[in-house]
């Protein structure tokens, strides 16, 4: 053989070796990480035993118990794992009474405001007493005023000065409900759970059903900031700043009123004295009774020690680009929905990983678990982590994905920024549908009531709030299921969940699937998978909103869609780089115009007076906290405007329709990557 056809035959070989042994392209791995053999759904069932045994509630024993376990599960699932810790502000009960005098002749009723135990759980005696999160201290008495949800308009007309408000939850934040109360001059607030809304009457509750028993109570913060109420804006590390007591009364954020909340039970007997016997399904007219309540709080604040649990997986070609997912751990009580029903998908995504890596996988960028501490209080683990980290994070984070109660019954629902929209809906595709294996996720989705609809993520009701809020990251939260009869009870524990949340466990396996697939997505594809054209419209749909209230007073909405139209073109062009892309150096450009785009549509004044809250395009209702809203700063100066009726309040809509066309308009020019 002479020398040139040994050379031939050598490269040839060559050749061959490295076409056979070349590593699988990320699609391969998507399809493993799907794939039945990969899921378990008996180790999820079995994590989420293990998560719930105790009440574990921010800053307990039990809590620290429960981040040891994350800790164990991550490292077994070969993450690199590390705790932080951070020193916050909490609250607890000392002392809580509420009494009810019906009449001027009737003897005094004395509310036991206890849970009544049910099954038998040998830890419910281990359950914090309800309680409202940094509620005031104080002892109040008064005519109790039925102000049905607390809303605005619920107090419109009706005169509560003086008086202990009796309200029910469903349909704003308790926060709000407190607020609404003080503002309209109430010195004290009951809420309470309304069997027409969660159950609790009859003898069809749990255990026997999944409706709340007549005992049960939500409970809850009703704190109005986010974070450690005495380090707004800088991390709770050991030895910081803080705000005195008397500083956070003074924030605004704190309520000013003491409240309590109560049971369907305990508040049909005050209603009693209010509105007499109403017959089931009949609506409690809104006012005042022949009763009067007495309220009696006092409540401890201490610091405490939170723990967040990190687990890295350090990406192959981009560690600095970070893939986020997030889920909290504490609970009022047993939390087998809110939170843990999602620290267990979370573990399951964690365990599917380490069977890719173990095949070969490495993602291309870094993926980062995060198992937040202390979110009921104020969603305060998260917040602390991303003002510690703001900095890094606004430079390297590509998205957060978000998983709280991950499950509480059937039926897929998503909200996101909208770059997110397509992405989640083509991972929606590739799952198949817990509840009917003869469909996917997103065949079930679309068919259902809301017909493939995907929220906003500008409330504050769980951990995306800081990342979307505060720094502008792409984000999305993912569930099976909406409100349940249980939530934020002593009722929301293992039991209920194995039998009525989720009996085999599979609505978790599909949880875990659509939501690591589309962080495998977005941690894998040389480019990155956000769609802007889809925000553009988003965005052009609420201009439209906007533009139907007939705003007058020579209100101009122009400069909003002339900024809108810019970003849409903008997108489109985008689109097109993305198909022709050639070149690692010029992805990796393109993938910061499409990472930054986000964070232009922040603005570093914030809303104005509500300065932490940079986003402009997506921010929590100002009455509202789990209401979300496009344009809240320009919502935020129509409520005012109406309510002055002044030039110069006008003056301030059309300053903040301008505010937020600039923001829209330096997306634009980010995404286009050119300067002027």
């Amino acid at each position: 053989m002479s020398k040139s056809t040994t050379s031939l035959a050598f490269l040839l070989a060559a050749l061959s070796y490295f076409l056979l042994s070349s590593p699988p392209k990320p699609h391969y791995y998507h399809t493993l990480f799907l794939s039945a053999s990969f899921s378990d759904n008996a180790s999820i069932a079995l994590n989420l035993r293990t998560l719930t045994r105790r009440p574990h509630i921010a800053g307990s024993v039990a809590n620290a118990e429960a981040a040891a376990f994350v800790r164990s599960a991550f490292t077994s699932s070969s993450l690199k794992t590390h705790l932080v810790s951070y020193q916050v502000s909490l609250t607890y009960p000392l002392h809580r009474s509420l009494l009810l005098t019906p009449n001027a002749s009737a003897t005094p009723i004395t509310f036991t405001l206890e849970q009544e135990h049910v099954g038998d759980n040998p830890y419910a005696e281990e359950v914090t007493p309800t309680f409202h999160g940094y509620a005031k201290s104080g002892n109040v008495s008064g005519p109790a005023v039925y102000a049905n949800y607390g809303r605005v308009q619920d107090f419109a007309g009706l005169n509560v000065s003086g008086a202990v408000v009796v309200a029910r939850y469903g349909k704003i934040y308790r926060g709000d409900i407190v607020r609404n109360a003080h503002r309209a001059g109430a010195l004290g607030v009951v809420v309470y759970t309304d069997k027409r809304d969660y159950g609790g009457g009859g003898d069809e509750c749990f255990p026997a059903s999944k409706w709340m028993p007549p005992s049960g109570v939500q409970v809850g913060s009703v704190y109005n900031g986010l974070g450690d109420p005495t380090t707004p804006g800088w991390a709770s590390v050991e030895g910081c700043e803080r705000l005195s007591e008397e500083a956070v009364e003074l924030s605004g954020d704190s309520p000013l009123i003491p409240s309590l909340p109560i049971s369907a039970a305990d508040a049909e007997v005050i209603l009693k004295s209010i509105v007499g016997d109403v017959a089931d399904g009949d609506v409690y007219p809104v006012g005042p009774g022949q009763g009067i309540l007495n309220l009696s709080y006092i409540g401890e604040t201490v610091i405490a020690r939170i723990e967040n649990v990190i687990g890295v997986i350090e990406g192959e070609e981009e560690p600095d680009r970070y893939v986020i997912l997030g889920n909290h751990r504490d609970a009022w009580s047993f939390g087998a929905v809110d939170p843990n029903s999602g620290t267990a998908v979370l573990l399951e995504i964690a365990q599917r990983l380490d069977k890719l890596q173990r095949r070969g996988w490495k993602p291309r960028r870094t993926i980062i678990f995060c198992n937040w501490d202390a979110e009921e209080y104020a969603l305060i683990g998260s917040t602390e982590w991303v003002e510690e980290n703001r900095e890094m994070l606004a430079s390297r984070a590509v998205a957060y994905l978000n998983v709280d109660c991950a499950v509480s019954g059937p039926g897929f629902r998503a909200s996101a920024t909208p770059q997110l929209d397509e992405l989640i809906k083509q991972a929606a595709q590739e799952v198949q549908d817990p509840d009917n294996t003869t469909q996917t996720v997103y065949d079930s989705w679309i068919g259902s009531s809301n017909s493939g609809v995907i929220g906003r993520l500008g409330d504050l009701t769980s951990d995306y709030a800081s990342f979307v809020q505060h720094v502008g990251f792409p984000a999305a939260d993912m569930r099976f299921g909406g409100g349940y009869p249980v939530y934020h009870s002593m009722y929301d524990d293992f039991t209920w969940m194995e039998k009525f949340g989720d009996p085999m466990f599979q609505r978790h396996v599909a949880m875990a699937s659509v939501l690591g697939l589309v962080a495998l997505r977005l941690a894998d594809e040389e480019v990155l998978p956000f769609n802007y054209v889809s925000y553009a419209t988003e965005l052009m749909k609420s201009a439209e909103d906007l533009e139907k209230d007939n705003l007058g007073h020579g209100i101009d909405v122009s400069p909003l869609f002339k900024s809108i139209q810019d970003l849409y073109t903008s997108a489109q062009g985008i689109h097109i780089e993305k198909e022709g892309i050639k070149g690692a150096l010029k992805a990796r450009e393109l993938n910061d115009r499409l990472m930054m785009a986000e964070r232009a549509l922040t603005d570093r004044d914030g809303l104005s007076g509500r300065t932490w809250y940079k986003h402009l395009v997506y921010g929590p209702a100002k009455y509202d906290e789990y209401g979300s809203e496009s344009f809240p700063g320009i919502d935020d100066a129509i409520d005012n405007a109406k309510s002055v009726k002044t030039k110069a309040s006008w003056g301030l809509v059309q300053h903040e329709i301008w505010r937020v066309s600039r923001a829209i308009r330096h997306a634009s020019l980010v995404l286009k990557g050119v300067l002027r």
